[in-house]
């Protein structure tokens, strides 16, 4: 598309930087010296496809710049082309989200009762049943099973009986990622810890001590879901196995330095809530045994509940630390809102394509999930900027996007950032010095690339840091044109 930009020079100082186009943003005044007293040579920043040729990334490049005020598409290129968002997807989740559930909406988790507690006993079963909260901790557990303590209760006759039918119980996000990756934890209306347990190992006289918690900041229990056993080898660093109700890892000491800790994936958040839970309680004096999962309504009275921080704050987070159950538990709880009851990510997400394509304005948002991590999903940047133009109108977004530091006094950029493997993205909004805004979204990917890398390798590939900074640099040295022109 012909730039429609008025070529005039950048602010004094803006891109005054002798890094490389490809990394930081170009300089658009004549480096040469000039007589005193003279005003710089004004130069026109660098094409477009002069930087997209620098960063040498292969693959396609594609970007939409539109003016937020009109929406008119500014500068171009492949816009109409669909590639991965990465987390970029996120953005359109939130907005999704925010849409359908409100700005103050907040997951309750409670805990109910079949019967009536009488002198401090209850003859029936304790029910702990989610509200999908993807942000619930050890910490809040807790909180919990202390105000259950405070209703005078010290004897369960019957189970505890786990229900997490707000959301589908999904085993993971997207099943071709390697299995010890914690970006990629199983879904249920009960989630804990972001569905993920944390190994630690320290070396000891004999070897390694190991524990296996469900660690937040003020409780660390140890949880007898999920087990490790260290194994005489280098290689795989670790094995998994789902055994008897039980998530069995193993890992390689050769792998192990002195100390060291990460966290893991839970596959099945139901038995990994009910296992803390318990923990909790019986260190409270209520010793419970657990019962079989809720599978149908039942007639129950609610005792305690805890509840999220408002949806605004849970979207905030989401988008700066870019968690996957976050964004997985806020689109399906979105399209459970809008009447739908989707069995499956891909079912929820096409909840929201037909949000976004219809209502929103975009035409070809092919989301197969809300977090951005699954390998089918596609959008084009002109949908991108449509998406985001259309959340621009009720200003509950873009406040909660990341800001990100570009080289340029004056200027304010609030996006979302979106990184595969050999797969990356930039889309939100950027506030000129001059006080004009703009409305953007870059994508590029290497999918060939992307699609040879094996199983084992996906975590960690040869190449993917230094095409992803390359591409981070491209995209910095495209907002870095854009503002110049726009002055």
């Amino acid at each position: 598309m012909a730039n429609r930009f008025t070529r005039r020079a950048l602010l004094s100082g803006l891109g005054a930087t002798l890094a490389t186009p490809a990394l930081a943003l170009a300089p658009t005044r004549s480096l040469r010296p000039v007589p005193r007293g003279a005003a710089p040579i004004a130069v026109a920043p660098p094409e477009y496809a002069s930087l997209i040729r620098d960063a040498g990334l292969g693959g396609q490049v594609t970007f939409a710049v539109a003016d937020a005020k009109t929406g008119a598409f500014i500068e171009t290129h492949n816009a109409d082309v669909r590639l991965p968002a990465a987390s970029v997807a996120k953005a359109a989740t939130a907005y999704y989200a925010l849409d359908r559930l409100g700005p103050e909406y907040r997951f309750v988790t409670r805990v109910l009762a079949t019967a009536p507690i009488v002198n401090g006993r209850l003859d029936g079963d304790l029910i702990l049943e989610g509200g999908g909260d993807p942000t619930l901790d050890t910490d809040a557990m807790a909180d919990l099973v202390l105000a259950l303590k405070a209703t005078g209760l010290i004897e369960v006759r019957g189970a505890l009986r786990i229900d997490a039918r707000a959301l589908p119980n999904l085993p993971w996000i997207d099943p071709d990622q390697p299995d010890h990756v914690s970006y990629n934890p199983a879904i249920a209306g009960l989630n804990l810890n972001f569905n993920r347990v944390h190994f630690e190992w320290k070396r000891a006289k004999d070897g390694y001590d190991i524990t296996m918690q469900a660690r937040a900041r003020r409780f660390r229990p140890a949880v007898d879901v999920a087990t490790m056993s260290l194994e005489d080898r280098k290689m795989p660093v670790y094995t998994y196995e789902r055994r008897s109700g039980v998530d069995r890892w193993t890992v390689a000491k050769g792998a192990l330095g002195r100390d060291g800790a990460r966290w893991l994936p839970v596959r099945d958040p139901a038995a990994y809530a009910a296992d803390v839970f318990m923990t909790l309680a019986r260190s409270n004096g209520i010793v419970l045994r657990r019962g079989p999962n809720v599978l149908q309504p039942v007639a129950a009275t609610e005792l305690v509940a805890h509840e999220s921080a408002p949806l605004t704050e849970i979207a905030a987070d989401m988008l700066e630390y870019s968690t996957n159950l976050t964004a997985e538990s806020l689109g399906i709880t979105a399209s459970r809102n809008g009447g739908a009851r989707p069995p499956s990510l891909i079912r929820s997400a096409r909840e929201m394509n037909k949000w976004l394509n219809g209502a929103v304005g975009a035409r070809s948002a092919g989301f197969v999930d809300h977090s951005g991590l699954g390998y089918g999903s596609r959008v084009t940047p002109q949908d991108m900027v449509r998406i985001l133009q259309s959340a621009a109108g009720n200003g509950a977004l873009k406040p909660l996007l990341k800001d990100i530091k570009v080289e340029a006094p004056g200027a304010v950029v609030r996006a979302k950032t979106g990184t595969l493997n050999f797969v990356s993205g930039l889309a939100g909004y950027v506030d000129a010095p001059n006080g004009r805004s703009l409305t953007f979204a870059i994508f590029s990917a290497d999918l060939e690339r992307r699609d040879a890398i094996d199983v084992a390798n996906r975590e960690r590939p040869p190449g993917a840091r230094s095409w992803a900074r390359r591409a981070r640099g491209l995209q910095k040295s495209l907002i870095g044109r854009w503002l110049a022109l726009s002055v």
